[in-house]
C-alpha cells in the first residue's frame, strides 16, 4: 500500500486572501492620509511630495530593477503615460492641500466619487456604453458631491475646491490606467512617483524646511506606506473578483472618520455625511450594473491612486 504524499490545504483561499489584502490596503491608505494631514501642518505640500516619493522608491526600486529598464523606458503610448503621471501628481498634491485644512472624512468623501466620474469619463473618452440606469446613478452621485461641497458663498472653501478638482484628476488617472492596461503596475506607479518627485522638488525650492531626523523618517515612511498599500490592492484584484472587492473601498470613509476624530478631533458635518451616503449608494449601484452588463467590473476602476 503506497502512502499518499501529504499536501497541506491553504489556510486561506484566494478570494478570502484578496478580501483581506483589500481591507488591509484600504486601512494603510487611510493611515497614509492621516500621516499626510499631520505632516502638511509642518511642511509644504511640495516638500511632502518630494520626500514621500523618495520613500516610495524604497519599495518601487527593487521592483523596477527586477523587471528591467526596457519595461520602464519602452512603455506603451508615452503621451498618455505622461498625461497619467501629471493627473496623478495633481490628484496627490491637491489631496494634501485639501487635508491641510479639511477633516479627513470630508476630503475622502469627494474622492469616493471617483468611480462615478470614471463611468462618465469612460463614456466620453473611451466610447464605453453607459445605459440609462448608470447615467441616473452618475447624476445622483454628482448630486451627492454637490451636497458635500456645500456650494454657497458662505460655506464654499478653497480646500473644498482642491478636493473636488483632485477627485476629478483621480478619476482621470483611473481612466488612463484602464487605457494603459498592458503596462505593468510597477511601471505605472514608477512614472507617477517620479512625476510627483519632480513636482515636489520644484514646489519646495522656496518653501523648504529642514526636517528633524524623526520628521524625515515620517516623510519617508509616508511613501513606504502608500506604495505598500497600492501593491496590496493591486494583488488583491488578481486574487478575487473586483465586483466582490469594490464595495470594500468604502471602508476608507470609516477609517478616515475614526482617524480624523482620534488624531485631529474632527468629525464630518451632517451635510457631508448625507453627501457621503448618496455617493456610496450611487457608486455601489454603478458597480452592480457593471457586473450585470459586463459580467465583472474592470479591475482598473477599483484601486485608488498613490496618495
Amino acid at each position: 500500500m503506497t502512502a499518499r504524499p501529504f499536501s497541506a490545504a491553504p489556510l486561506v483561499g484566494p478570494v478570502a486572501l484578496g478580501v483581506i489584502l483589500m481591507l488591509v490596503g484600504d486601512f494603510m491608505f487611510a493611515l497614509n492620509d492621516a500621516m499626510g494631514k499631520w505632516l502638511v501642518a509642518s511642511f509644504s505640500v511640495g516638500q511632502v511630495l518630494l520626500i514621500r516619493s523618495l520613500g516610495a522608491f524604497l519599495i518601487l526600486g527593487p521592483l523596477l530593477l527586477r523587471q528591467g529598464k526596457v519595461a520602464l523606458f519602452s512603455a506603451e503610448r508615452p503621451g498618455l503615460q505622461a498625461m497619467r503621471a501629471l493627473c496623478a501628481t495633481v490628484d496627490t498634491g491637491l489631496f494634501y492641500a485639501a487635508v491641510a485644512t479639511m477633516p479627513l472624512a470630508d476630503v475622502m468623501t469627494f474622492y469616493m466619487a471617483g468611480p462615478i466620474y470614471v463611468a462618465a469619463i469612460s463614456h466620453v473618452f473611451l466610447g464605453e456604453k453607459v445605459g440609462w440606469r448608470r447615467w441616473v446613478a452618475i447624476v445622483v452621485g454628482f448630486l451627492g458631491v454637490v451636497v458635500a461641497l456645500q456650494p454657497s458663498s458662505a460655506s464654499l472653501s478653497l480646500a473644498s475646491l482642491f478636493a473636488f478638482v483632485g477627485s476629478i484628476a483621480f478619476a482621470m488617472t483611473l481612466v488612463l490606467a484602464r487605457t494603459l492596461r498592458k503596462t505593468s503596475d510597477a511601471t505605472l506607479v514608477g512614472w507617477q512617483t517620479l512625476a510627483a518627485l519632480i513636482a515636489g522638488a520644484v514646489l519646495s525650492v522656496t518653501t523648504w524646511v529642514t526636517p528633524s531626523a524623526f520628521d524625515l523618517g515620517a516623510l519617508l515612511l509616508l511613501g513606504v506606506v502608500s506604495c505598500s498599500a497600492h501593491l496590496m490592492i493591486t494583488r488583491s484584484l488578481k486574487l478575487a473578483p473586483a465586483s466582490t472587492l469594490a464595495p470594500l473601498q468604502y471602508t476608507l470613509l470609516l477609517w478616515a472618520a475614526i482617524f480624523g476624530l482620534v488624531f485631529f478631533g474632527n468629525l464630518p458635518t451632517p451635510q457631508v455625511l448625507v453627501g457621503a451616503v448618496i455617493i456610496i449608494v450611487a457608486g455601489l449601484f454603478l458597480f452592480h450594473r457593471q457586473k450585470i452588463v459586463d459580467d465583472g467590473v474592470p479591475p482598473k476602476t477599483v484601486p485608488r491612486t498613490l496618495h
